[in-house]
């Protein structure tokens, strides 16, 4: 008989089947194969919380099949993932299979490769209670959030809304960051900037005005700016004082859960999502070629920032033979976890080394190529020596008034060769300096004095809100990307560009449940909920006590919240647009329904007209002349298609222009990378500086190489799809 490994999905078995052997057969549970009833709370509130577990609907085929081989097997493993979820998917298998938990049958996987399997296999346990009811206490508390308060929305504010506890302290940021934006008042200021050069030099710098007499001063209106501006030009420049030093770039740590999704969102343009599908794909493993299937990361659910000694070695060797000694620290480099970390495997990092971006270019494709390569840049900069440059201040007086000009020039690149982290902070610009010296007499070539405004914080987007919810420990490494996904579903929140914008609905229901419900939307109360999940996972918290804790001030608050509203109703506010309704010549408002955003009268119910809302890119289709529609795909990324799609068909993500073709008069149209520049794509035009396009916005390359694989309509459902 032959040995039975259980996993959650087929590529993950097709994996670990490979490196197994004959003597296994793996199979995959599809995730989940029990979960609490949809249709009703269950959860025995008065009887210690205990839950009512179901076989989910549509596995039963899948579960008889699992049934069928674990009978027909000498034993059984469950291999489910190394985390809390995937402890309960392995709990509930054990039981459905009648498994004797206190067998050692549960192994875990850091990564899923020839390496990782023997390690997993080679050090099989019982399964963890621990993490099993921390998983469990999760699930009921969102249970009880989501049946408790949703039925309060639905009598106070309107039918079909839903409540999440951490979801709802996530729409709280949001709205409060929003709330703050608006009542931001701009101060004015000016900058004062001389280009400047040494006299007989050509090469010039500029240097912003600091103070006069020795003290800052910042200029705050037209006439103060250009009082300075007009003394200044009537001085000497002179250069009264150089300072000149050294400083040190250290890079940053491998990446974490939330490092990861920052990042990804900052440079490659990923939502939360759409980074974890593609790391779940590296994780579970990817065919490369001259390496076989295997996992090209470890496990990519983590708030860790170790590595294995044999990663360090791998990493310290590879860097000494790619890019020489001196990119090699003479310590090893160590970064400390954050103290609320669970640190419970290591940062996501590459599984082999030796397999570069370059090496796997071949075998991946997307996104996964791109975050592969992201990865694996990260973790090798992470290892690497410190970056040096020298820093050069420079103080420079025009009679009583002073300017200052700083630069830098790098000594040694270090880490950053390969790889240098984006930050959400606006860096202040450095000049490049010519050789300069104390006592230079200066010539003024331009003074400009600008007007200047403070600027409100941003919105929050993907990377900085999932910043912010690690920084108050809200959630764990494997909810944020659900947080982000499950408000934005709900229409409490939505993606304007990459800034999240709380909706009318959102804000209505943030204002509802912070004056009802302070305790459940507090940030304090909420990250102290999480500490508890995590005591429960250590072992030193009893998980129905603290659910009890829980449930008495939920109760308390319900209570309270339904006598303090009784006859209450709080209405969304309408968004009133200048759109004309055809049928009674009242303005169309702007509501959400199941499928989304539309105009409705604003004359209902005595008028039910509706239309779908429309939105116009600039320019026109470069294939027919008629508009382009901006149009959003299911995964919220946005893409172009001519309104005349049935006849027409043109599409294309390329976002159109408002300038046009010199030779063809077509609109031209610029990709959405940084510094892209507008260019023709009409087909036949000799100024198009791409491929022709296709009726699908693809070249016509694209378009032979795609058709010898899919057909038309596959092409257009990719697009739907993604």
């Amino acid at each position: 008989m032959s040995k039975l490994v259980i996993v959650e999905s087929p590529a993950k078995a097709k994996t670990i089947k490979k490196y197994l052997g004959e003597d296994y057969n793996v199979i995959a549970s599809m995730g989940h194969i029990r979960d609490l009833p949809k249709a009703q709370i269950g959860i025995d509130i008065e009887n210690n919380f205990k839950p009512r577990y179901i076989n989910i609907p549509g596995k039963s085929k899948l579960i008889k099949e699992l049934k069928e081989r674990a009978a027909n097997s000498e034993t059984v493993y469950l291999a489910t993932d190394p985390d809390r979820e995937g402890e309960a998917i392995s709990w509930h298998l054990a039981h459905i299979l009648k498994l004797d938990i206190t067998q050692q049958n549960r192994v875990t996987f850091g990564e899923i490769t020839k390496k990782g399997i023997k390690e997993g296999m080679d050090n099989k346990r019982t399964i963890d209670n621990d993490l099993v009811d921390a998983q469990q206490a999760r699930r009921i508390l969102d249970r009880i959030v989501g049946y408790k308060l949703s039925p309060f929305l639905w009598k106070k504010v309107k039918g079909g809304l839903s409540a999440g506890r951490v979801q709802s302290v996530a729409v709280k940021l949001i709205v409060d960051r929003h709330r703050e934006i608006e009542r931001f008042i701009p101060q004015e200021y000016w900058n004062i900037d001389a280009t400047l050069s040494p006299i007989g030099a050509a090469k010039k710098f500029k240097a912003r005005y600091w103070g006069t007499d020795g003290k800052k001063v910042t200029v705050l209106n037209e006439k103060q700016a250009e009082k300075i501006k007009e003394e200044s030009e009537k001085s000497k420049f002179v250069i009264e004082k150089i300072t000149r030093g050294e400083r040190k770039r250290a890079p940053a740590p491998p990446f974490t859960t939330s490092s990861l999704q920052q990042e990804a969102s900052r440079r490659l343009g990923f939502t939360a999502s759409r980074t974890m599908r593609a790391a779940q794909t590296l994780y579970e493993g990817v065919e490369i070629s001259g390496y076989g299937t295997l996992g090209l990361i470890t496990y990519m659910r983590t708030d860790s920032l170790r590595i294995s000694d044999e990663a360090y070695m791998s990493a310290k060797e590879f860097i000494g033979k790619e890019y020489g000694d001196k990119y090699v620290p003479t310590f090893r480099r160590t970064y400390k976890t954050k103290n609320n970390a669970q640190d419970a495997h290591e940062a996501i990092r590459p599984t082999n080394v030796d397999i570069t971006p370059a090496v796997a270019y071949g075998s991946l494709q997307g996104d996964v190529a791109k975050l592969y390569k992201l990865i694996w840049e990260r973790f090798m900069a992470s290892q690497m020596v410190d970056s040096i440059q020298e820093t050069v201040s420079v103080d420079i007086s025009a009679e009583n008034h002073i300017y200052k000009a700083t630069g830098y020039t790098v000594l040694f690149d270090g880490f950053t060769v390969l790889y240098e982290e984006q930050t959400d902070e606006k860096k202040e610009k450095e000049t490049a300096l010519p050789p300069l010296e104390n006592g230079t007499k200066l010539k003024l070539k331009e003074m400009e004095a600008q007007q200047k405004f403070t600027q409100p914080p941003s919105e929050y987007t993907e990377a900085t809100l999932i910043k912010a919810l690690e920084e108050n420990g809200i959630g764990r490494p494997s909810t944020y990307a659900p947080i982000i996904s499950t408000i934005i579903e709900r229409g409490y929140v939505e993606r304007n560009a990459k800034k999240l914008v709380p909706t009318a609905l959102g804000i209505t229901v943030n204002d509802v449940l912070r004056a009802q419900f302070s305790d459940i939307v507090d940030i304090k109360f909420s990250a102290d909920m999480e500490s508890r999940l995590d005591k429960i996972e250590e072992g030193s918290a009893e998980w129905t006590t603290v659910l009890q804790q829980f449930y008495d001030v939920l109760s308390a608050d319900l209570t309270r919240a339904e006598k303090e509203m009784d006859g209450q109703k709080v209405k969304v506010p309408e968004i009133v647009t200048d759109e004309i309704c055809e049928i009674c010549g009242k303005h169309m408002v702007i509501k959400t329904g199941r499928y989304g955003k539309f105009l409705a009268c604003s004359g209902f119910p005595e008028c039910k007209n509706t239309k779908r809302i429309v939105k116009y890119a600039p320019g026109v289709c470069p294939k027919c002349g008629r508009k382009i529609l901006v149009l959003s795909s299911k995964r919220g990324r946005t893409f172009y298609a001519c309104e005349n799609s049935q006849e027409c068909g043109f599409m294309s993500w390329e976002e159109p222009t408002d300038k046009v073709c010199e030779i063809c008069g077509s609109t031209l149209f610029k990709k959405s990378t940084k510094g892209a520049q507008p260019h023709c794509i009409k087909e036949g035009c000799a100024n198009c500086t791409v491929a022709p396009i296709s009726a699908k916005g693809k070249t016509v390359q694209e378009k032979e190489e795609t058709s010898k694989k899919k057909t038309t309509r596959g092409r257009k459902n990719k697009i739907e799809k993604e």
